[in-house]
């Protein structure tokens, strides 16, 4: 019986998670298209409300983890985000200002929060040794991609028509779709064995009150710092310092060597995810502006959408992810090693030759200054090569290197990696601004020499970490 109500619940969540990313996938393709065609905001403010709304997400998933279970069940915090995502979906098909600001503070406390809820409700499902779990978290991912394609596909074809209120009222319904199923199954979704279970009703009560003011109360603050995306990144980086420096402060204090060693090796991997995502983030921001200028997104007498580019992404990861999988265990079968370190210099490596492919596309560039789509499209398969070898090991990394009573703020320090790297990518996608004249042959030079800056920064990052592999292999041990 228990294991019927397990399978249950993950194929429950694999809907509820595809639902559920169809909002996010409309505005983290759409956001700077939307800001910069519809409200007119020049690509520099509209690439750094870019890189305070990654931040947010990514930076609130903590906070989230911290709340559900703890001050409200998990099922309950997730409907809880839900909803506000349904009512920032709502307040952005207005299509004005006002409904921006509004919508993004409401949708990105739901989405900040109600994340790690879904993971949590599904690892409740399985008991630690249950070998299910590891298939149940990759159709669980599976169903996020394929949200993530749906959306981006829909919100290509609404922007071609320019059609930003129905692709909003889109991700209305599609938010609202994920809270029906939840509401449908609320029963196979309960929370089991956390430590709000253990508290009386009427704590359960105050802490449910607890919970939803502070969610209710963190939107207007999201507001306020939405109208300041500059200072508000400013004082985001200067926050994700002072963490650094306290983990630099238990690293050189912490009185076990061995696993001391691990905690620097922690910090030298997580220098090189830093490099890798704030590249990575540029695909919603930077390289959106850049398809849309300057590359020539006729393709077979049809238009490619700017979000359909971002489904490159998604069809790597999908079908590359499987065959990584089998190439490796392949290799460890034959005696080739193949570790965290080498996969974090391969990536990195991956993203430097993806940045540099742009450049070498805009030297073959036609007469109008337009890019051919093969360069874009192989800049993307690169990077998405990139994300496989770096993404999938993180967080198990941590699991490893961390010893037990520090694990939840290295989890939490790695998950504000991320999102600094949003912050970043912001400031490289503002670094070229769109010219008035609208002609690829006026930016094509500062998109040049952006993108070969990055790319050889990402390439020298990557010689440095390959360098440092069987240092670091010491390190873990």
């Amino acid at each position: 019986m228990l294991s019927q109500r397990a399978d249950i619940g993950s194929a429950v969540l694999f809907f509820i998670q595809t639902a559920s990313t169809l909002g996010y996938a409309v505005l983290y393709s759409t956001l700077v298209l939307y800001a910069t065609q519809h409200l007119d905001y020049p690509s520099d403010k509209a690439a750094a409300v870019m890189g305070v709304f990654g931040a947010f997400n990514y930076g609130l998933h903590l906070f989230g983890g911290t709340l559900g279970g703890r001050w409200m069940s998990n099922r309950n915090l997730f409907v809880g985000g839900m909803l506000l995502q349904v009512a920032g979906c709502a307040a952005l098909a207005r299509g004005d200002e006002a409904g921006l600001l509004w919508g993004l503070a409401m949708f990105l406390t739901g989405s900040g929060l109600n994340v790690t809820c879904l993971n949590m409700m599904l690892t409740q499902r399985f008991a630690p040794e249950d070998p299910r779990r590891e298939g149940a978290f990759l159709w669980n991912y599976a169903g996020m991609n394929v949200g993530f394609f749906i959306g981006f596909t829909v919100a290509g074809h609404y922007e071609q028509a320019q059609a930003y209120s129905a692709l909003f009222s889109f991700a209305t319904v599609g938010n609202a779709a994920a809270i029906v199923l939840a509401l449908a199954f609320w029963k196979t979704l309960a929370d089991r064995d956390t430590p709000l279970m253990q508290q009386p009703p009427a704590g359960w009560r105050w802490r449910f009150a607890a919970a939803s003011a502070v969610m209710l109360g963190l939107v207007p603050v999201l507001w306020w710092a939405l109208q300041r995306p500059g200072d508000t990144a400013w004082a985001l980086k200067g926050f994700c310092a002072l963490v650094a420096l306290w983990v630099l402060q238990l690293t050189w204090r912490h009185p076990v060597l061995a696993e001391r060693q691990r905690m620097k090796a922690y910090g030298v991997l997580t220098l090189g995810s830093l490099v890798f995502w704030s590249l990575y983030q540029m695909a919603p921001s930077g390289l959106q502006l850049f398809a849309v200028g300057n590359v020539d997104l006729q393709l077979w007498g049809w238009r490619i959408a700017p979000q359909w580019v971002q489904n490159i992404n998604t069809v790597v990861i999908v079908v590359g992810g499987p065959w990584l999988a089998h190439l490796f265990a392949r290799w460890r079968a034959k005696g080739w090693p193949v570790d965290v370190p080498q996969q974090f210099a391969a990536s990195l490596f991956l993203m430097g030759l993806g940045f540099l492919a742009l450049p070498l596309g805009i030297q073959l560039a036609g007469a109008d200054g337009r890019v051919a789509f093969g360069w874009l499209g192989l800049s993307y398969v690169l990077q998405s090569l990139g994300e496989l070898l770096i993404s999938p090991v993180g967080y198990a990394m941590i699991g490893r290197l961390a010893p037990k009573q520090h694990q939840g703020l290295l989890m939490g320090a790695w998950m504000l990696v991320t999102g600094l790297a949003s912050l970043f990518a912001g400031d490289f996608s503002g670094v070229v601004a769109q010219p008035a004249d609208g002609s690829p042959l006026t930016s094509n030079p500062a998109y040049a020499l952006l993108f070969t800056q990055l790319g050889v920064g990402s390439l020298l990052t990557g010689a440095v970490m390959l360098a440092l592999v069987p240092r670091l292999r010491r390190m873990i041990g």
